[in-house]
């Protein structure tokens, strides 16, 4: 669910309640769906609220950025069930004759066939393929018709995991600043100005750790996570030096 107004971030709230409500009163396990940057703001916001039901987070492996919650106690039950997802293998039938697919490309087609976004995980498109996280109850119907990308007919089927594509791979970047604030490593590492780069505060796209950050003086510190809404994502490795002049010299780990 896109999160385009206050009633929506409400509805979400409201759902994340009421599955951890009913996995406390009923000692079963509950489920939400795939959840974005947007909406994973809204439950980290109201996380100690939800402390109660023993939520934990999971995308599908450790890289996974989409993630779904799921309410439950394993220490307290004794079992542990499973998150409900399935990894597919997206590959074209004739590789010599495939388009270089995008990340659009699988979304659009996988949105075309009626899927709710939320039943979607991340999608990690490579050299012609591409791997997809979903709820496991959507695998049998996404293997069996999606058939066709653009132009390109492709083949679906399930695997253990998402295995490494050509684009998973960071780039190694290093920046000057005068500072660690968000904002100004943000102007260098994208190359934009300072005025675009408060613009995408003020347009709720920047996200530390997969919690909105609102604060554009806000520092870096090593080890966190930042998406971009538009960009990309990096992780800032940390300060590599200071020159002469005070200036600080970063070093990130840039994913387009």
């Amino acid at each position: 669910m896109a999160l385009n107004s206050e009633k929506e971030t409400q509805q979400l709230q409201k759902r994340l309640r009421d599955l951890a409500e009913k996995s406390y009163r009923q000692n079963v396990y509950t489920f939400s769906g795939f959840l974005g940057l947007a909406e994973l703001d809204v439950y980290y916001r109201m996380e100690k609220e939800l402390l109660f039901s023993h939520p934990a987070l999971f995308g599908g492996d450790d890289r996974a950025e989409r993630l779904m919650i799921r309410f439950g106690s394993p220490e307290e039950w004794g079992y542990e069930e499973d998150y409900p997802i399935a990894c597919l293998h997206v590959a074209p039938l004739l590789a010599k004759f495939s388009e270089d697919l995008t990340h659009r490309d699988f979304l659009g087609a996988l949105m075309h066939l009626g899927i709710e976004r939320s039943c979607i995980g991340d999608i990690r498109t490579g050299d012609r393929e591409g791997y997809l996280y979903c709820i496991g109850s959507m695998a049998d119907f996404i293997c069996g018709n999606l058939t066709q990308i653009k132009h390109t007919r492709v083949f679906c089927e399930k695997v253990e995991k998402a295995g490494y594509t050509e684009k998973d791979g960071p780039e190694v970047k290093e920046i000057l600043v005068n500072s660690l604030r968000l904002d100004g490593c943000l102007s260098k590492l994208y190359q934009i100005s300072r005025n675009e780069s408060l613009a995408l505060f003020t347009g709720a796209r920047v996200y530390v750790d997969g919690r909105l950050v609102e604060n554009n003086s806000r520092n870096l510190k090593p080890g966190e996570t930042v998406n971009v809404r538009g960009y990309g994502k990096f992780v800032f490795l940390g300060v590599k030096y200071e020159t002469k002049k005070g200036r600080l010299c970063l070093e990130a780990e840039v994913y387009r």
